[in-house]
């Protein structure tokens, strides 16, 4: 595979350009960028709409508080942006490498390197604000309302979108910025996001100790909270599960690439890796529609909607 003439900047965020033409012009390695390619193509298909029938259930969902719903809307905000930009990017760079393309190749590169380092900096920071806002529902009790308030939640929604903006985009001048952030970012947010959930769980284990100490009864209208209060909670722990299992494989594989150098071995695992990533997008739909019984059924309500009315047309 020869090689593309890259410059500059462009030349030190391609890490992923360096692994797949490590692995030489194989036809074998063209016919795993093609069949991943379509794979993406079918994600991005299937993130698109899973979500967009996600954000059209949240809009008619009233039962969730406004700011929780504003962190998940943002959320599944972020994965609808992945179908539409990161993995069409994806499978344009991948088909320009086996077509040899290289012009287009390049443009792709920074431009799914620019948006997949946003998005990837938004849904993880926008799981570590939902965390911190389910440790606050608990902590704060009745003042919970009045602290956590739609205004200041969407500033920090918003806040939670720029600042990855603006380190993706640095990444034109100087991406060991880039690098910092997210070397600094990423762990930083997993250890908020373990601390609050460590937190609710010591939490309602020590009320559930005391209730049982004190043989005390709650009332209907308290084990109705707690129990929507848990299921909010086993939510938003499944999305954080799943975007670690999604986005775990592509962290060992980069470190083996920087620490092991380039081979045809670590360029399957590059690609392959890359591909779990973009799918955690079209994974969270089905665990808002598995978890949330509101939104479920709020979904089915909207595809029997629009069912009915493509046939009757």
């Amino acid at each position: 595979m020869e090689s593309a003439n890259f410059t500059g900047e462009e030349q030190q965020i391609s890490v992923e350009w360096q692994f797949c033409n490590s692995s030489g012009s194989t036809l074998d390695f063209h016919g795993h960028l093609i069949f991943l390619s379509g794979v993406n193509a079918f994600l991005s298909v299937t993130a698109f709409l899973g979500n967009t029938l996600v954000l059209i259930a949240l809009h008619k969902e009233s039962s969730l508080h406004p700011p929780s719903k504003l962190l998940l809307r943002s959320l599944a905000t972020t994965d609808i942006c992945v179908g539409l930009l990161s993995e069409p990017l994806t499978v344009i760079y991948w088909m320009s490498i086996a077509n040899e393309r290289w012009t287009i190749c390049r443009f792709a590169l920074l431009a799914r390197f620019i948006t997949s380092y946003i998005l990837c900096g938004v849904s993880v920071a926008t799981l570590t604000a939902i965390s911190v806002d389910r440790l606050l529902a608990l902590s704060l009790g009745l003042r919970y309302r009045q602290v956590v308030t739609l205004k200041r939640t969407y500033v920090i929604a918003t806040t939670l979108w720029v600042l990855p903006a603006l380190f993706s985009v640095m990444s034109v001048w100087n991406p060991l910025i880039t690098l910092w952030y997210g070397i600094i970012g990423i762990p930083l947010c997993l250890i908020m996001s373990v601390f609050s959930y460590t937190k609710i769980f010591i939490t309602l284990c020590h009320h559930q100790n005391q209730v049982q100490d004190h043989v005390q009864q709650p009332n209907q209208t308290n084990q109705l909270n707690i129990a929507r209060y848990k299921k909010a909670v086993s939510t938003a722990i499944w999305l954080q599960l799943t975007l670690i299992a999604c986005y775990l494989p592509y962290g060992v594989a980069s470190a083996f690439a920087t620490i092991g150098g380039k081979s045809s071995s670590v360029s399957y695992a590059w690609i392959y890796t890359s591909t779990l990533v973009l799918s955690n997008s079209s994974i969270n739909p089905i665990l808002y529609c598995w978890k949330l019984d509101e939104v479920r059924q709020a979904v089915k309500d909207t595809v029997r909607q629009v069912l009915c009315r493509y046939f009757s047309s």
